[in-house]
């Protein structure tokens, strides 16, 4: 297993993550305690020490199972991380309440890792509203022990992330994000990690494999990069990705079963970043990937200079690639429903009047209004 330095200890570069654990009959609040307790054990044999978990995650249930599965191990043989459910604005004003109960379920004294969870659109006023207390509270437990390390993850856009560092920068440990390499130009997820390294702060990363899309490739694709590596396994790529990115210390991965466990520990018995060809080559993948499956909008504004209900075209056709591409394959969407719920219901894409004004000045030839209808038709 590789390993990262942080503030003097030694972290795994592969951190187990409990989202996705084993499940019966498909239900995702009964977890697979036998099977999610040997994966544990797995981990821990092979060097795995951080264990990622969330009070919502498995419907309140991997932070039980979790703290069950490292109860018989040493405390400081592993690091524990969790999050403050900020996901759920009903939960504002319940950070001593709910930490208190997130400590009762995993049997912790203490978590290493803390996290603000989920900073977004739709949620980044009431963080940073003092009127709630959260970042306060979160700072007295640190001082007071309970916490170790304070961090947050995103999965809002970059003026958003910006928002939450000028206000909380200087006191955030880590930051964690979806981070991948289709991400990396789809979601502009390198100017995110650009920022992060300027600020000085670690980066974490979820959605390696963005839900397991990266896993399996089209035919073609996967051609060009086992000509490059014969012998790594296409889900390797993702990881290697990551491995030759600047500032990234931890990665997690949400596994659901042994299999895909022993692979990814597997990967991580050493570093094998991509050199520059091979690097190029995986950009090159993701521009064909991005330019069969995705709207191609340049961002040039006309159309919203021409739209009489003064709608951000651009915005919602990036939150329309999103929600495709992430459900391709059976993927679930929450970021596109998730921004959508910021945006005033006035503009939003049922707000359309169809009149074709945008299509006309539009120098893709991008069929907006079509567009509109189908959006509201899958998500609302």
């Amino acid at each position: 297993m590789v390993y990262r330095d942080f503030q003097g200890i030694k972290l795994s570069g592969l951190g187990f993550g409990a989202m996705r654990l084993p499940v019966i009959d498909g239900d995702d609040s009964n977890i697979d305690k036998p099977k999610a307790f040997e994966m544990v054990d797995k981990a821990m044999s092979e060097g795995i020490n951080y264990y990622d978990t969330a009070w919502g995650y498995h419907n309140g249930n991997s932070e039980i199972v979790m703290g069950e599965a490292l109860a018989k191990y040493p405390r400081e043989s592993f690091y524990i991380a969790t999050k403050f459910p900020g996901y759920d604005l009903s939960n504002m004003s319940k950070v001593k309440e709910i930490f208190e109960k997130q400590l009762e379920k995993t049997g912790m004294e203490y978590f290493d890792f803390y996290l603000f969870h989920n900073v977004c659109e739709m949620n980044i006023n009431q963080y940073l509203d003092p009127k709630f207390g959260i970042f306060d509270y979160l700072m007295e437990q640190k001082k007071n022990g309970r916490i170790k390390h304070l961090g947050f993850s995103c999965h809002g856009e970059m003026e958003t992330l910006k928002r939450f560092i000028d206000a909380y920068g200087e006191h955030m440990e880590f930051c964690q994000i979806q981070l991948n390499y289709l991400d990396w130009k789809f979601q502009d997820a390198k100017a995110k990690v650009d920022l992060l390294n300027e600020k000085g702060i670690p980066v974490w990363v979820m959605e390696p494999l963005r839900g397991g899309k990266l896993a399996k490739l089209d035919d073609k694709f996967e051609t060009e990069l086992k000509e490059l590596r014969p012998d790594e396994a296409i889900p390797a790529w993702a990881f290697r990705f990551l491995q030759s990115t600047k500032g990234v210390t931890m990665v997690l991965s949400g596994m659901s079963n042994m299999q895909q466990l022993e692979d990814n520990i597997r990967t991580f018995k050493e570093d094998k970043p991509l050199n520059e060809k091979e690097m190029t080559a995986l950009m090159s993948v993701v521009d064909r990937m991005l330019e069969r499956k995705s709207i191609p909008c340049t961002a040039c504004h006309y159309c919203v200079s021409h739209c009489p209900q003064g709608l951000d075209i651009p915005h919602l056709i990036s939150l329309y690639n999103e929600h495709f591409i992430t459900i391709e394959g059976g993927g679930f969407d929450f970021i596109a429903p998730m921004a959508l719920s910021a945006i005033p219901d006035e503009k939003r894409p049922a707000s359309c009047l169809h009149c074709h004004c945008c299509e006309q000045v539009c120098p893709q030839q991008i069929k907006i209004s079509d567009m509109m209808s189908d959006f509201v038709s899958e998500i609302g």
